[in-house]
């Protein structure tokens, strides 16, 4: 998630949370392997059994917002069709949900929200009774451990944000589905915010695939996540159809609708890329023009982009959020930056391909991309990182005296900048203990080993101690867990 700028002495950054941008607390800014596969599974709403091998997740409870997920649920697949009518600003959906059960129980239990009304609901063909009481969706239908169901759910009205969990400026409209002037919507719902329009597993753990049908009156649009399969308008409706080929986070997944125009570019390597932007503006706004640079100058330090394709989807908001392989920029000259676009590209490496399993880790996703985009502008800039993360101690221990650790925040102050520039010094901090080659060596194969995965710190730490050689244990707790700042060498 990327973040907008802020002290004057701070670099810009973003909380793509984990790219999402935004005035970070204190004043300082914050910005929010090899190609994969083709698709498991044919473009379509419902997803056959042998294809979801890939989205199984080891699902647990959040420590930091348990009421929202459940570890009971293993999601594999979404199918959303989603209807927009900007005249009513009203929503019309079918949702159809394929998910292992992790364990028995006597209902189903999801995120959704209440303001949505359910026509109609089914598990496995069969009517079942639904309940939904504030942002709790219950469905009276028996579960049993290691079994897989197909939910199907009809509804529709005017989804609106929820409250953030944060004191950021960026966040003051909510999480969620939002609804601009001109009827247009967007959706950035980092930590959580995915159940104000669709019915869900809220928490980063469980990671599914995602088909898209968006339909819309034209000349307006829907884009999403993911490749776009077919794009068709008859009789004054366009209707576009997306396939996410690799498991997301529900954090990570957009939609929107809107009057686009869309431009295509490629990287060197060849990654597809498509930048959709307002239709009476620049087609490529901003820096948007060099993101195929972004994506080249990411894969010399981390290795091949991890996905089948990347994009930039520009909206009305003043945020930045690193949405899988589709990035969601504001459209402010902060946002649309090179600067951001190296910082949200990177969390496709560090969030997107390997997300967190818990948001106490959120650290593993922001000191990371803001490590990287603080790489990208010292070379832009002509300096070191020695000098640009001397830069940044000069403020970092006043967001965490005021925000918490990185590893231990303030649950109420998501997304401040002690998750982005606490993590970027100790980064700094490991590569001159460790050296250039196997500090490099880190960067580039976590995400690739644990590519389409989830994992939290424990997981982590170990495996660098392991690749390095080193005892990095109070290292690591040192620069998370501590309330003061420490020492650097």
């Amino acid at each position: 998630m990327t973040r907008s700028a802020g002290l004057a002495a701070a670099a810009a950054c973003c909380l793509a949370l984990a790219a999402c941008a935004g005035q970070a607390s204190g004043g300082a800014a914050v910005p929010g392997g090899a190609s994969s596969a083709a698709p498991t599974s044919s473009p379509s709403n419902t997803a056959a059994a042998g294809d979801l091998a890939i989205a199984r997740s080891d699902t647990r409870a959040d420590s930091v917002y348990p009421e929202l997920g459940n570890p009971l649920v293993d999601a594999l697949h979404y199918g959303l069709d989603l209807t927009w009518a900007p005249d009513a600003d009203r929503l019309t959906a079918r949702e159809t949900l394929t998910f292992r059960a992790t364990g028995d129980a006597p209902q189903i239990p999801l995120d959704f929200n209440e303001q949505l009304a359910i026509s109609s609901a089914t598990v496995d063909g069969a009517a079942a009774e639904v309940s939904v009481e504030g942002n709790d969706l219950t469905i009276a239908h028996p579960l049993v451990a290691e079994q897989q169901y197909e939910l199907v759910l009809e509804y529709a009205g005017s989804p609106a944000s929820a409250p953030a969990p944060s004191q950021r400026a960026d966040f003051a409209q909510g999480v969620g589905w939002s609804t601009t002037p001109e009827h247009e919507t967007w959706t950035l719902q980092e930590p959580y915010g995915a159940f104000t329009w669709y019915a869900v597993n809220d928490q980063p753990s469980d990671k599914a695939l995602y088909d898209f049908t968006l339909t819309a009156p034209a000349p307006m649009s829907g884009v999403a996540n993911g490749v776009l399969v077919s794009s068709t308008t008859e009789g004054g409706r366009s209707v576009n159809t997306w396939h996410l080929a690799e498991p997301a986070a529900s954090y990570l997944v957009t939609v929107a609708f809107g009057r686009y125009q869309h431009t295509d570019l490629t990287s060197a390597s060849g990654v597809p890329i498509q930048v959709w932007a307002d239709a009476d503006g620049d087609p490529l706004p901003g820096d948007t023009a060099k993101t195929p640079d972004a994506i080249d100058w990411l894969e010399k330090r981390l290795g091949p982009y991890p996905f089948d394709s990347f994009g930039v989807l520009v909206v009305d908001n003043d945020s930045g959020m690193e949405t899988q392989t589709m990035v969601t920029l504001g459209d402010s000259p902060y946002s649309l930056s090179e600067a951001v676009l190296v910082h949200e590209a990177a969390h496709h490496w560090y969030g997107d391909t390997v997300t967190p399993a818990d948001w106490s880790d959120v650290w593993m996703n922001e000191g990371m991309a803001m490590y990287l985009q603080g790489m990208w502008e010292a070379e832009q800039e002509g300096t070191t990182m020695v000098r640009k993360t001397d830069e940044w101690a000069a403020f970092e221990s006043d967001l965490r005296a005021e925000s918490g650790p990185p590893g231990a925040f303030d649950p109420t102050r998501f997304g401040d900048g002690n998750i982005y520039y606490g993590p970027a010094l100790m980064w700094q901090e490991l590569r001159e203990r460790v050296g250039e080659r196997k500090f490099f060596e880190v960067l580039r194969e976590w995400p690739a080993r644990e590519a389409n995965g989830t994992a939290d710190r424990r997981e982590y730490v170990d495996w660098i101690e392991q690749t390095t050689g080193e005892e990095l244990s109070d290292f690591f707790d040192a620069w998370l867990l501590d309330p003061d700042t420490p020492s650097r060498d």
